[in-house]
């Protein structure tokens, strides 16, 4: 096999080889006897120039740290979960004059020959790196003892395991082959061990990293590496190469097995057992793939951790990251949506605001999220497309997405993260709805009061409290936010405070009807109920409730030269009038028109879309938006004029 030139499949282990030989900084030629022993068994790698493939930055000879690489991690990762090592290397075969022996004992011969080559170098590493620098540590104090430990994981437990029990074992049935021509039982025995290997494998980067930094940190720990790293039996090979055999062990003995296998007569004793050898063996590799793959998912996670500034409530390695982008936060106060940045873990949503001057974190997190009772939903807002509602314990955010594709992405991946919550506790299972639809929502909602941060109305869709129905003003009566209902109220009816359990327990701004039903408190009246007007109506939104109702511009003298917009409304419970709001929100009307024997007619105007209701002196100009919708209102304000009454909940449904 050593003198062989046909060319083989590609091996990582070659890679890998490769790779570190173009890293190491100060790696002299590696002498030829020892490249031919210790690697006389590998596949030929790729040209690094084949086409459709850029070459690695960091792989240029001396232009890389001495670290290795994620990219080979991934790599490395691929091969083994894409069972590409299974594929079998064709052997070379070059019989000399008088060669008599079977091809399996040469195959196990060249197993032996490797493994001694192995265990030298797990000597080295061992015996020879770790305990000079251990013995370092704890006479100079130059640098800690415990970096030591954690460059050279749990390199002690497998030297120990292949020169005590591994080699022996294979060194005596290689002895006695003539009796017991066999190695798959003894294999077999041993393979379950070879999982202490994924411990080494998933500390590996980090050790890397820290042998970096101290041997630019530290003379004296510099000083030892070298010393040994310039002696013969580390073959003029550098430390971070000597790390790297661990990592490629496994596959080559897989390769070596695979062979072995192929070379087995058919009838061979060894055959079954040599079979399930090589299975276990696999099963390993794949234990040390996912190894790997945990590895990278906690590089990930402490990458996304320090782009949000490594808070403390926020940092667990338990947590996984689903998703994470850009979106639009839609504002109660301005009109336009703001720049804000989502994390989606499994358990929480972080609602960031990206920093201006990006000095370490990129993110500051400005809410937290459980997912344990978070809700997510579509908004229609035809100001705001692709709007979506997430409302959790902590906060309820209204957001808007780029697309309807982002918007349906980012609901998905909520739904799933509360799912898997969901599944796993069962008590926050959601409650039953009922035939009673809207009904039991609200009493849904009346008991989570407190229990979970509102929706907050935006302040232009009420011109009036939602409380008392007085209008507001910039000076004497401004908006303010109830904490418990989300509804906008003038101080008057807010000045209270309550504990809010998803707060914290800490004491909030409240209305005076969320003040009684958390605590249970009356207080009395400070002046007399006033007889509820005519005016008094709440203002309906949606179909639900309303048979038409959109906002119209309010034309002519009699609504004042300003033509403000109305929001107007024909309700179900009340189909014979039309009440005009000036905000949708808004529980008070400021006109209300009782349509009965009104006439319909156009408006002088030439436009379209203007209509108007007459009746003796009174005069009433509107105007739609387009003249489908005018033909809608023109339609149910006649129907209405003439005491036509809808039969049903949905007859003569004919709301914007």
């Amino acid at each position: 096999m050593e003198g062989a030139s046909k060319e083989k499949p590609t091996s990582v282990s070659n890679l890998v080889t490769v790779f570190e030989n173009s890293r190491s900084l100060g790696a002299a030629p590696r002498a030829h006897g020892l490249e031919s022993e210790h690697h006389r068994l590998e596949c030929r790698p790729p040209s690094p120039a084949e086409p459709g493939e850029e070459p690695d930055m960091g792989e240029a000879l001396g232009s890389g740290p001495r670290t290795v690489s994620r990219r080979y991690l991934s790599s490395l990762k691929n091969k083994l979960s894409s069972g590409a090592w299974r594929k079998s290397c064709q052997p070379e075969t070059s019989p000399g004059p008088g060669m008599q022996e079977p091809e399996e004992k040469r195959i196990v011969q060249e197993l032996l020959e490797t493994e001694k080559a192995y265990v030298a170098r797990l000597h080295l590493l061992d015996q020879v790196f770790f305990q000079e620098l251990l013995k370092e540590a704890r006479s100079g104090k130059a640098f800690p003892e415990d970096v030591v430990r954690l460059i050279f994981s749990n390199i002690s437990s497998i030297y120990q395991f292949h020169s005590q029990f591994f080699l022996p074992e294979l060194q005596r049935r290689l002895d006695d082959w003539s009796a017991t021509p066999r190695i798959g039982d003894v294999i077999q025995k041993l393979a379950p061990f070879l999982k202490m290997y994924s411990e080494y494998v998933k500390n590996f980067e980090r050790a890397a990293e820290l042998l970096a930094t101290w041997t630019d940190k530290s003379a004296p720990f510099q000083e030892v590496i070298t010393r040994i790293q310039s002696s013969e039996a580390s073959g003029s090979l550098t430390l971070q190469h000597h790390m790297l055999e661990p990592v490629q062990r496994i596959p080559r003995y897989e390769l070596l097995l695979k062979e072995y296998v192929q070379k087995l007569p058919a009838q061979a004793p060894d055959r079954a057992d040599a079979q399930k050898a090589l299975d276990m063996i696999f099963s390993a590799a794949q234990h040390s793939n996912a190894a790997i793959t945990e590895m990278e998912r906690l590089q990930d996670l402490w990458e996304v951790y320090q782009r949000l500034g490594l808070e403390d409530d926020i940092v667990d390695p338990s947590n996984a990251l689903l998703r994470e982008g850009p979106v639009l936060k839609i504002s109660f106060r301005r009109s336009d949506p703001m720049e804000r940045y989502l994390f989606l873990f499994n358990n929480m949503l972080l609602y960031c605001v990206p920093r201006v001057i990006q000095v370490g974190a990129q993110f500051q997190v400005r809410t937290r999220i459980d997912v344990a009772g978070m809700k997510v939903r579509e908004v229609t807002n035809a100001e705001f497309p692709h709007s979506f509602l997430v409302s959790g314990k902590q906060r309820t955010l209204e957001l808007q997405a780029r697309s309807q594709e982002e918007m349906i992405s980012w609901m998905q991946a909520c739904q799933a993260a509360i799912h898997q919550i969901e599944k796993r506790n069962e008590t926050f299972k959601a409650a039953a709805q009922g035939p009673e639809g809207d009904t039991q929502e609200r009493e849904l909602q009346s008991e989570e009061l407190g229990l979970r941060a509102p929706q907050w109305i935006r302040d232009k869709m009420v011109t009036m409290c939602m409380r008392c129905q007085e209008p507001f003003n910039a000076l004497t009566r401004r908006r303010h936010h109830c904490r418990a209902c989300g509804y906008v109220v003038c101080a008057r009816c807010s000045d209270y405070r309550a504990e809010l359990k998803y707060d914290g327990n800490r004491p909030n701004r409240v209305c005076l009807d969320c003040y009684t039903f958390l605590t249970g408190n009356v207080l009395p009246e400070d002046k007399e109920d006033k007889k509820r007007g005519i005016l008094v109506k709440a203002s309906m939104a949606g179909s639900e409730q309303s048979l038409m109702c959109s906002f119209l511009q309010l034309v002519g003298d009699k609504w004042g030269k300003a033509g403000p917009r109305g929001w107007c409304v024909i309700p179900r419970d009340d189909p014979l009038v039309l009440y005009v709001y000036a905000a949708p929100q808004d529980m008070r009307a400021h006109t209300s028109i009782p349509l009965l024997g009104y006439q319909v007619t156009s408006g002088p105007q030439a436009d379209p879309r203007v209509f108007q209701l007459q009746q003796s002196g009174q005069l009433y100009t509107f105007k739609a938006e387009t003249e489908e919708l005018r033909g809608r209102w023109v339609k149910a304000m006649e129907r209405a004029a003439s005491g036509g009454v809808p039969q049903g909940p949905n007859n003569g449904d004919l709301s914007d």
